[in-house]
């Protein structure tokens, strides 16, 4: 299963920051694109693909002006979609059978106000805590559930700068053939 989130009603200035966490977040817990709705913030998506260039992997990113329209084309080809909102079903309770599907998954965080098509659309409406809380944290815990964990063992292809976990400090490999 390829994972791809689309992120509704971006704003820029306002969503800025918020929004490269959601790329972020998307990409570090193994999704393979993240679509941008909303604003078209070609500066963001620079600054995105940048973070990519340097840390490795494919990951890709897109805006797009009709997001109803890819829902529409995801759900013509079999793609199931997820729709993270407070008001869901518990995702702890649902993500067996999620994890069962066959085709491509689309993940959808909200924005500012999420309109009701979206909740209708949806294969599932999925909750990670019934109380107000940030997409992105929805977006971390629903992925690091879907992938039972996986996302720690993760690599990404031909990165500059590489972490390496220590229990004290900094440690980053710097690989300085994939510099460009």
């Amino acid at each position: 299963m390829r994972i791809h989130v689309l992120r509704l009603d971006h704003r820029i200035g306002r969503d800025t920051r918020i929004t490269t966490h959601v790329c972020l977040t998307a990409r570090a817990f193994g999704a393979d694109k993240v679509w941008l709705s909303g604003e078209e913030d070609t500066h963001l998506m620079d600054n995105v693909k940048d973070i990519v260039s340097r840390w490795g992997g494919e990951f890709n990113l897109e805006y797009v002006h009709d997001y109803l329209a890819l829902i529409k084309n995801w759900q013509n080809v079999g793609g199931k979609i997820v729709h993270l909102t407070m008001y869901g079903e518990q995702a702890h309770k649902i993500i067996d059978e999620v994890r069962d599907i066959d085709n491509d998954l689309l993940i959808i965080v909200g924005g500012s106000k999420v309109p009701s098509k979206i909740y209708k659309n949806a294969t599932w409406n999925v909750s990670v805590t019934t109380q107000p809380h940030s997409e992105v944290a929805a977006l971390a815990v629903f992925q690091h559930l879907l992938l039972d964990g996986a996302e720690f063992d993760l690599e990404f292809e031909d990165p500059v700068f590489e972490v390496i976990p220590t229990l004290h400090g900094k440690n980053v490999n710097v690989h300085e053939e994939n510099k460009f």
